[in-house]
């Protein structure tokens, strides 16, 4: 049944550092402690894990080069668009400047990488927002990048699958900011109207103009476990309704329970996941 897609994985057993001493006798980047269950890991086993706790299941954040490698087929990714960087149209200061210690910082160009890849031999069109760039904040230059990988999607007539990560859209670039979220929902509508396949996968944190837009107009909308996802935030919210919010309001878990989403995904499960879904659509032959 499709429902076998998202089944929960089985827990695996890790072994960790035994001793407290060792714990804290380490260099510096050996190892990784867990924001939520605070336990301490080797970083380089949390990374082959991918950066999902050992013990309590967190999902540690992710890059967009990390989140490629983990996700398309090895050598299989041609980046689209790498070389497009952001103006400053309404003279924003010190805007420039932030936006080039970002590059350096990340090594990466703008809020978004896309490309084209293959997930199990089914080619796919991606694209990845990255929070480390300006919070994988939503401007121009993103939105066109995005706009472009549907667009390519489309020619090639292949599935177009997006993650999102965001804190939405970049007020730096005031309404032109805000113009991507149209442009993008209108380039999704004639990619559908044209039969494509969208499958959205949102991560920690999607919110703002992201989520209100591209971020929930998927075929498929999945989540990984954990994730913030949602447009204004609970203080807001609360003022607004004048009413006190459940304790897991805009997680991935609670728009589950709501209907908002069709399924929270692992990261360890995810591209077998994402993998059964392109083989249905394929036709293919698929073992449940």
């Amino acid at each position: 049944m499709l429902k076998d897609i998202f089944s929960k994985p089985k827990k695996k057993k890790y072994a960790t550092i035994p001793s407290e001493t060792a714990k804290h006798d380490v260099p510096e980047g050996i190892m990784t402690k867990c924001p939520n269950c605070k336990k301490i890991m080797y970083t380089k086993e949390l990374s082959k894990n991918l950066k999902v706790c050992f013990h309590c299941q967190h999902h540690h954040s992710m890059n967009s080069r990390e989140r490629l490698n983990s996700f398309l087929d090895p050598h299989t990714f041609e980046e689209l668009n790498a070389n497009m960087i952001s103006e400053n149209p309404l003279g924003f200061p010190d805007y420039v400047e932030k936006l080039e210690k970002d590059r350096k910082k990340t090594g990466i160009n703008e809020a978004v990488v896309t490309g084209t890849g293959e997930v199990e031999g089914m080619k796919v069109s991606v694209a990845v927002m990255d929070s480390t760039f300006r919070m994988g904040s939503m401007g121009s230059v993103v939105g066109e990048k995005i706009t472009r990988a549907i667009e390519k999607a489309d020619e090639l007539a292949v599935p177009f699958i997006i993650f999102t990560a965001s804190g939405g859209a970049r007020m730096q670039e005031g309404v032109l900011s805000l113009m991507q979220m149209a442009k993008t929902s209108v380039a999704l509508k004639r990619f559908s109207d044209n039969g494509g396949l969208i499958i959205s996968i949102m991560t920690h944190p999607t919110t703002g103009g992201v989520s209100a837009s591209f971020a929930s107009l998927g075929d498929y909308n999945l989540a990984e476990p954990g994730a913030l996802i949602g447009f204004a935030g609970r203080r807001i919210i609360e003022q607004t309704i004048r009413e006190e919010l459940p304790e897991d309001f805009q997680t991935s878990e609670f728009l589950l329970k709501h209907g908002q989403l069709d399924a929270v995904v692992s990261r360890t499960e995810l591209k077998e996941k994402v993998a059964n879904i392109l083989s249905i659509h394929q036709g293919g032959d698929f073992e449940w």
